[in-house]
């Protein structure tokens, strides 16, 4: 796990830093609790370790700041203290800690925390994991879709990384159901599911949109490059599946401004367009562009 070690204490730190070592686990450390808030938000650790008296941010406050204005992500928070009374092991546990460990440092009891300290974490990344993915499918839903849209964004507006974004509808869906059953066309949307997600880079992701609607973000892609792997993803289901699908692509660049929702439109229009031409096809933002004469590029 990653571990941040807050302790203005040379011995205590270097004994919990040669602790952790030993326990295998990735460190951090801070003197004082202003870097330690500095490197947590920079860092998001799964364990923090502080103590309670330092210079600057106390622990008590580290400790409040973590679970009101840090990042979403969850982190176990051990006191480390020579307070050896309820009270402030009460405050403490208000403030928002998950467990203590008294000074000086009992090294059989600061593993036994870590055990705890693993198993709770593994259980909130299951946790986590659980509630960004689709149930049906096995892709992301639509909220691990916002959480890395917002990362691929700040990628896009410091870096000037260019994605794609393919919205693929399964085509007369509701005709599918109607005839097979409900049964049967959830078979088939985690089949073209699969079929999608074995078809992608690694690099890829797709997520379930919306009813028989997945889409696909493309790192560093072209549209004339999207075109290409959505034309090959599009075979791939026709060829595999009782069902086709219709494709809709669009690229997202630097210079287009921050709603990423504006971006998602375009691909919508032009599955949109796709559906409107026959369905089973893959079609471009903008409608005049040439996807082909763009890849040529070099």
């Amino acid at each position: 796990m990653k571990v941040l070690l807050a302790e203005d204490d040379p011995v205590s730190l270097r004994v919990l830093l040669r602790a952790m070592e030993r326990l295998g686990h990735e460190c951090q450390s801070a003197t004082d609790g202003n870097a330690a808030w500095d490197l947590f938000c920079r860092s998001t650790p799964d364990v923090i370790i502080s103590d309670w008296a330092m210079p600057g941010m106390d622990g008590l406050e580290l400790c409040r700041n973590v679970r009101s204005g840090g990042p979403a992500a969850y982190t176990y928070f051990i006191f480390l203290t020579g307070h050896d009374d309820k009270q402030s092991f009460l405050e403490g546990m208000r403030a928002g800690a998950d467990d203590y460990l008294m000074k000086p440092i009992d090294l059989e009891a600061l593993e036994a925390r870590m055990i705890a300290a693993a198993r709770v974490m593994s259980l909130h990344h299951r946790l986590v994991e659980a509630a960004r993915t689709d149930p049906l499918t096995g892709v992301g839903n639509r909220l691990r879709l916002r959480d890395d849209l917002e990362v691929l964004y700040a990628r896009v507006e410091r870096y000037g990384h260019a994605y794609a974004a393919a919205l693929c509808d399964v085509d007369h869906f509701k005709r599918y159901n109607d005839a097979h059953g409900h049964v049967a066309g959830d078979d088939v949307l985690i089949r073209v599911a699969q079929v999608i997600s074995a078809q992608l880079r690694s690099g890829d992701a797709v997520y379930r949109y919306g009813g028989e609607e997945l889409l696909v973000l493309l790192p560093e892609q072209t549209l004339g490059g999207a075109h290409t792997a959505m034309e090959r993803l599009r075979a791939a289901v026709e060829a595999t599946t009782p069902v086709t699908v219709s494709v809709g692509v669009a690229t997202i660049a630097r210079s287009d401004g921050p709603p990423w929702e504006a971006w998602i439109a375009r691909a919508d229009e032009a599955l949109y367009r796709a559906k409107a031409e026959g369905r089973n096809r893959v079609c471009v933002w903008p409608s005049d562009a040439a996807p082909v004469a763009d890849r040529l590029d070099p």
